[in-house]
């Protein structure tokens, strides 16, 4: 009989990277997950893959933060940019037994510690966009992540399955019908340039579009999934991003938590940014490098299982009926080229009052899309 993990294995092997024989996959992940590990060692070996496993304890970096000097904080890893360099499919499996472990540390250490990891990122999405890689990252249930979601630890399982479609008969048929409805919304995305979003809680935020393409989510890179995303036009007049948002849910990077943030935009790039706490450390991320101020990506979530904010981004920028933005990097295959060592995705909550407009057509209100 199948365990939860051979279930996880198989989407994740089979629908999210499309093993083939011959190819190589690179699974890296924490020891705590090695449950999700084996069973997606064993697949891909059933898949005749060839198959490296590195080790990343989340502890090591605990270490290498209290005695490294900032040379060693901001040196890449040189086997995860091996791996990201020569490997067909990426898996990466995350999970912590302290979802706080570096909360102390320093915004410098942790700027410096983001541009170490620049040339994996920017690797990973160039080799996406020119077809040579496909990746995907999941998070294995914890103690410490459960807390961090205020459940109980096999509550929190079962909710993470639940918007992982893993509890269905078909998960993978769940998927696809997801992504079919996805497309239907993109198709009409597309027929529009300007995206205003606005809501009663501080949040009215245009975004240009014109050109760019909108990609379908729905578990190939992300598991959990539901999202439609493209980046925008920050070559347009109006430099793509105007207005003010106000952040809904509080927002984990690096291990370091950041409530209240509000951010307003002129012209393409953020002129003033506010948060109710850590606002050091949040001026310190957009600081680090000229496209962190920039919008790398913006994106609807339309994973209705996921209905609560957990405190971890792979889930709530999935909420159906949220948006988000993401300053810093964007991805190629939108036509948003922004550079920058930050990747940031911050979670707007539409459900309450929230309206987004395309082109001054209600498209969507309180949460829903309206004639989809």
């Amino acid at each position: 009989m199948l365990t939860i993990f051979d279930k996880w294995a198989k989407v994740l092997m089979h629908h999210s990277l499309n093993v083939m024989p011959g190819q190589y996959v690179v699974i890296v992940g924490d020891p705590t997950a090695m449950p999700l590990i084996d069973a997606c060692l064993t697949e891909a070996l059933r898949s005749k893959a060839k198959v490296d496993y590195l080790a990343t304890p989340s502890h090591h970096t605990e270490l290498l933060f209290a005695i490294g000097d900032d040379e060693q904080v901001g040196a890449t890893p040189l086997l995860w940019l091996e791996a990201a360099t020569k490997c067909d499919k990426y898996l990466s499996i995350k999970c912590t037994n302290n979802t706080r472990s570096l909360s102390g540390a320093s915004p410098e250490r942790h700027a410096l510690a983001q541009k170490a990891y620049s040339p994996i990122l920017n690797t990973v999405l160039k080799r996406t966009h020119e077809n040579t890689l496909s990746w995907c990252t999941t998070l294995f249930p914890t103690a410490a992540i459960a807390q961090e979601a205020k459940m109980g630890t096999f509550e929190f399982e079962q909710f993470a399955y639940d918007a992982m479609f893993l509890n269905e008969k078909d998960p993978v048929m769940r998927w696809k019908e997801l992504a079919l409805q996805q497309q239907k919304l993109i198709e009409k995305l597309k027929e529009g340039s300007i995206l205003l979003f606005q809501n009663e809680e501080g949040t009215h935020l245009e975004v240009d579009v014109a050109n760019m393409v909108w990609k379908n989510c729905a578990g190939e890179n992300n598991f959990p999934d539901g999202e439609v995303f493209t980046g925008p036009n920050l070559k347009a007049k109006n430099g793509g991003v105007n207005g003010r948002v106000k952040v809904t849910f509080p927002t984990i990077l690096k291990n370091t938590e950041v409530q209240g943030i509000e951010l307003q935009f002129q012209n393409g790039a953020v002129t003033r940014a506010t948060a109710a706490q850590n606002e050091s450390f949040l001026k310190a991320m957009i600081d680090q490098d000229p496209g962190a101020r920039y919008v790398g990506e913006v994106a609807l979530g339309t994973n209705y299982g996921i209905t609560r904010s957990i405190n971890n981004i792979l889930f709530d920028e999935k909420i159906g009926g949220s948006f988000h933005i993401a300053l810093g990097k964007g991805y190629p295959e939108t036509g948003n080229d922004n550079n920058s060592a930050l990747h940031w995705d911050l979670v707007t909550d539409m459900r309450k009052s929230g309206k987004l407009f395309l082109d001054g057509e209600l498209l969507f209100e309180k949460g829903k899309f309206l004639g989809l």
